[in-house]
């Protein structure tokens, strides 16, 4: 039993760790999940190298309110910063492993967090995932009166004991493979190269054994030309035989995401399109917070606005849930 799961490893995921350790949480309660290789992602991919990463936030000049605070800086002293900062308190990372999804255990008074790999016990859960980047949709229309039974993830909706297509190469389609599995789903991978380039090798082994084992099927070399309504399931025409083949949903792992859609899954209310949070960041479901970007959804913030946000969750969390003590600045 953890007492705090961080999803996302970006400012505000690293900043809220620090708070956690410096109010005393230990080590062993504490974990951060990241789905990417390598923290502060979205800075790395989105972030021109020659780019300044601001601390003030639409022209505001930034006052910092916790223990982690940054000036104007080069994107490669950024990314220094936070490298030193997780070295230095050792923080608990998870690489490659992203979060599905996550409920209440009532009778464990607990959060579960389930991931690609395993499932996490935990008293709250801080989402610090960043609102950069949209789903890539393919190239051919989709009808929108399918729009229930084509997803773009797999945190939008529950897919229990269905046929599921899913479209894409990568790690993503791998890992909606494996998670889809566990709810007696069949699933058909479809491909369109010859072998898988881009999934890292412990899910293109793990994916090529479960078709091996009869468990999953692989199209490579598939090459979709579109999807229609068949009575209200997706009717998928392909350029090889077999062709047309009706699925009961279809899930495009192509490359972007959209934190609404997995923030809706879980439970937490919207007001529009800004999640409902109070100045301390916390949601509809007491126990689970949003900081960094989400805070802003979805326009985001600033690197100082998410240090702080992370500092006000922590304040909340410690004062209503886990009694710690929070460091003074500096």
């Amino acid at each position: 039993m953890y007492d705090v799961v961080i999803v996302g490893a970006g400012p505000a995921g690293i900043s809220l760790a620090v708070e956690a350790l410096e109010a005393g949480i230990s080590h062993e309660n504490l974990l951060i999940l990241e789905k990417e290789k390598e923290h502060a992602f979205t800075i790395k991919k989105f972030y021109p190298d020659a780019k300044l990463v601001t601390a003030n936030y639409k022209g505001m000049e930034p006052k910092c309110e916790g223990l982690l605070c940054m000036t104007d800086l080069p994107k490669s002293d950024v990314i220094d910063f936070l490298d030193r900062t997780i070295e230095t308190y050792r923080l608990p990372v998870h690489y490659e492993e992203q979060v599905y999804t996550i409920y209440e255990d009532i009778e464990k008074e607990c959060f579960v967090v389930k991931t690609s790999r395993a499932s996490y016990e935990t008293k709250i859960v801080v989402i610090a995932i960043g609102v950069l980047g949209k789903p890539k949709k393919p190239d051919y229309p989709l009808p929108s009166s399918l729009s229930e039974r084509i997803l773009f993830d797999v945190t939008s909706r529950a897919v229990k004991n269905e046929h599921v297509l899913i479209v894409g190469g990568g790690d993503s389609a791998a890992e909606y493979a494996q998670y889809l599995l566990q709810f007696g789903n069949t699933i058909t991978l479809s491909y369109r190269r010859e072998r898988f380039e881009r999934m890292n090798l412990i899910n293109r082994r793990t994916i090529e054994e479960l078709e091996r084992l009869g468990i999953i099927t692989l199209r490579y070399n598939s090459h979709i030309r579109g999807v229609e309504d068949k009575e209200g399931k997706p009717l998928v025409h392909f350029e090889e035989p077999p062709t047309p083949v009706i699925f009961d949903r279809v899930v495009y792992a192509l490359g972007g995401s959209s934190p609404k859609n997995f923030l809706e899954s879980i439970g937490i209310a919207f007001d529009g399109p800004q999640p409902i949070v109070n100045e301390h960041g916390e949601t509809s479901i007491p126990g689970i917070f949003l900081v960094g970007d989400l805070v802003h959804y979805p326009k985001g913030g600033s690197i100082i606005t998410a240090f702080n946000s992370a500092r006000r969750a922590m304040e909340a969390i410690c004062s209503r849930y886990l009694h710690c003590t929070l460091r003074k600045e500096g």
